[in-house]
């Protein structure tokens, strides 16, 4: 299929609430409980309880972010291929802050957005499998916009506003996101796999960059990021010219 003829989810459905607890958990919830349509959307301005990868909070001061939520159903992935799914949501999230920001946005492995060393964005996608095929995904987006301050205990946010020094219209950037993740998604949906692949690998934040990492076991080394497996594993050459390959947690950057 061309570029040019992605397909369109049918009968969007915007749900957005005054605050929720989690956009996720009630993507999750109404799944449990329904069928509803693919690119049915949460959105909430106010989400009192976000939360990112592996458990980590996520801090959003009300009516200040965007926290919106998308449920797709990527059948047509096998369930060993979710990162796929992980690599197309991450590249749209990437075009829609380079959009605003004029150079330093980067992804960092597996799914948060940078600009240069500061997280404006991060992605949680929940999957349920059934046999060896993704069955329902929701996928989870929490980007900073209008918040100029953030706790102490957040390492090292920063926003749309903090960057440009201008304030958004929250409903024009959500609509413009949600856009933007449809386009990815049916890229991904009509086989344009490589055409995601390479921008998300030219996107990887330190790409190529000598960098110091600290294993999960407490072990330091300098490492340079070549590229990511299939599986989503990242690939990093160490100083002895070795390569090796981490899950989520086993590796972390040191700052």
């Amino acid at each position: 299929m061309s570029t040019n003829a992605i397909l369109k989810f049918q009968n969007n459905i915007f749900l957005h609430f005054p605050a929720l607890e989690s956009t996720n958990l009630y993507a999750l919830n109404i799944i449990s409980k329904s069928n509803p349509t693919e690119g049915t959307a949460i959105s909430t301005y106010n989400q009192l309880n976000g939360r990112g990868q592996i458990g980590s909070k996520w801090e959003s001061q009300p009516n200040k972010n965007i926290s919106l939520s998308i449920i797709l159903y990527p059948t047509f992935l096998k369930a060993r291929a979710g990162f796929q799914l992980n690599q197309a949501i991450s590249v749209a999230v990437w075009e829609f802050i380079s959009t605003y920001i004029d150079s330093g946005v980067k992804i960092k492995w597996p799914n948060d957005i940078y600009i240069n060393d500061l997280k404006v964005a991060g992605l949680l996608i929940q999957n349920s499998i059934q046999g060896q095929q993704l069955l329902s995904s929701v996928v989870g987006i929490g980007i900073n916009i209008n918040q100029a301050y953030f706790s102490t205990s957040i390492p090292n946010p920063t926003s749309l506003i903090n960057e440009t020094q201008k304030t958004f219209d929250l409903d024009e950037l959500s609509g413009q996101l949600f856009d933007q993740v449809e386009r990815n998604y049916f890229l991904l949906k009509s086989g344009q796999l490589k055409i995601i692949q390479k921008k998300y690998l030219n996107a990887l934040y330190r790409l190529n960059t000598p960098t110091q990492f600290t294993k999960s076991d407490g072990h330091s080394f300098e490492g340079i990021i070549r590229s990511t497996t299939e599986e989503g594993k990242i690939r990093i050459e160490d100083e002895y010219g070795t390569m090796q390959t981490f899950n989520l947690k086993e590796v972390a950057y040191n700052k």
